[in-house]
């Protein structure tokens, strides 16, 4: 299969980190609960996830967090790097958009060039421009990352810095009553998540990572408790039949499962 041109890959959510204080923990749990294998970055202290056997299958990884994020106390947390033609332009335009640069852009010889940028509402993402041509994009698999949730304290605001850095459109959106409107995002023919108003209950504005579950979201909730987990939210249907649940890992990283319903969901 032939490889997708930066131009094609703008916006494209490609790798998920999880920086935490106890990596052997948080490996083990999470091989419990989506069924990841690991395999480890030589001397470097850098976990890869793996959603099957081979290299080729590698979701993202796990890390502990950097020196300057673990003095000022930085919780436990998933961190999404999306695809971009070139790092450092977009690291202007965002900043020009009202954004903070968390982590200034490095560039690793195998990985590319990324960077960890805040928006201008406080949530948390990454940004690179991949050293090596992506493969084509395709529908999510099981234990690959399905969904992302952005809950924002301005929903328009959000909605228009994300549309700007990565070129996302509308895809299609439904009322939630008293929370409002909740609209999702993609590119071609892909739905990657969807943006709300941040609920009282969310005490910042941040990105929800939702992993696809072999099973039922019900049962790798029963297994995140299990392990010493918590259930935030659900299990629950959401519309379209699949169903999700919200949770948070002994270590307090926050994310999610879903798992398709009966009739399937597109994307």
């Amino acid at each position: 299969m032939s490889s997708s041109t930066a131009a094609e890959t703008r916006g494209r959510f490609v790798w998920h980190e999880l920086l935490t204080n106890d990596t052997r923990a948080a490996e083990a749990f999470y091989k419990e609960i989506v069924g990841w294998k690991t395999s480890k970055m030589g001397d470097f202290d850098y976990t890869f996830w793996l959603a099957g056997d081979t290299p080729d299958t590698m979701v993202g990884g796990l890390t502990t967090p950097p020196p300057d994020a673990a003095a000022m106390g930085s919780a436990p947390s998933w961190l999404a790097y999306i695809e971009v033609p070139d790092a450092d332009a977009t690291i202007t335009q965002a900043i020009k958009l009202g954004a903070k640069v968390l982590v200034p852009a490095k560039t690793m010889e195998q990985a590319g060039r990324f960077a960890v940028l805040q928006d201008p509402q406080g949530a948390v993402f990454a940004i690179i421009t991949s050293a090596q041509p992506l493969a084509p994009e395709t529908d999510p698999a099981p234990r690959q990352f399905s969904w992302h949730e952005l809950a924002t304290s301005d929903q328009p605001a959000a909605i228009s810095f994300y549309q700007q850095i990565f070129g996302w459109e509308k895809k299609s959106e439904f009322d939630m009553g008293a929370m409002g409107s909740y609209y999702m995002f993609g590119r071609d023919r892909f739905t990657y998540g969807g943006i709300m108003k941040r609920p009282p209950e969310v005490s910042t504005s941040r990105w929800l990572h939702y992993v696809s579950v072999a099973d039922s979201a019900d049962a790798a909730a029963g297994r995140a408790q299990k392990a010493g987990g918590t259930v935030v939210l659900g299990p629950m249907d959401v519309p379209g039949g699949d169903r999700v649940a919200m949770l948070s890992d002994p270590q307090g990283a926050a994310f999610a499962v879903h798992s398709k319903g009966t009739a399937g969901k597109g994307t």
